[in-house]
């Protein structure tokens, strides 16, 4: 799970860093193109849908950071429970009194 947010993490941060090359930092960018008032197919607030989409894939990295962190945490800490349980059985298993194998028998050799 851990790895899918990682990959999630990163196309999200390629589609916010291409958002705002689109924008320009003086207002204009891909709004100046549609800047005018009468224009009847026009996108008059191209800058306030691209400064929220903007805030919204900064919020969803933070997010997704947020869930990565502790995926990673679970795995660290079910990793250590898993040692500790195995380092426990080991030495349950050491304390053990060990039982002496009768020896083998040989068949009496025919003469």
């Amino acid at each position: 799970m851990y790895i899918l947010l990682t990959i999630l993490i990163v196309i999200v941060a390629i589609f916010l860093t291409l958002l705002v090359l689109v924008q320009n930092s003086k207002g204009g960018g891909l709004a100046s193109g549609f800047a005018s008032g009468n224009q009847v197919m026009g996108a008059p607030r191209t800058a306030d849908f691209l400064e929220k989409a903007s805030w919204t894939l900064a919020a969803i990295i933070v997010v997704l950071s947020i869930l990565a962190v502790g995926f990673q945490q679970g795995q660290r800490n079910n990793a250590v429970s898993e040692s500790a349980i195995t380092e426990q059985v080991e030495e349950a298993a050491a304390a053990l009194p060990q039982a002496q194998a009768p020896a083998a028998e040989t068949p009496a050799e025919a003469e």
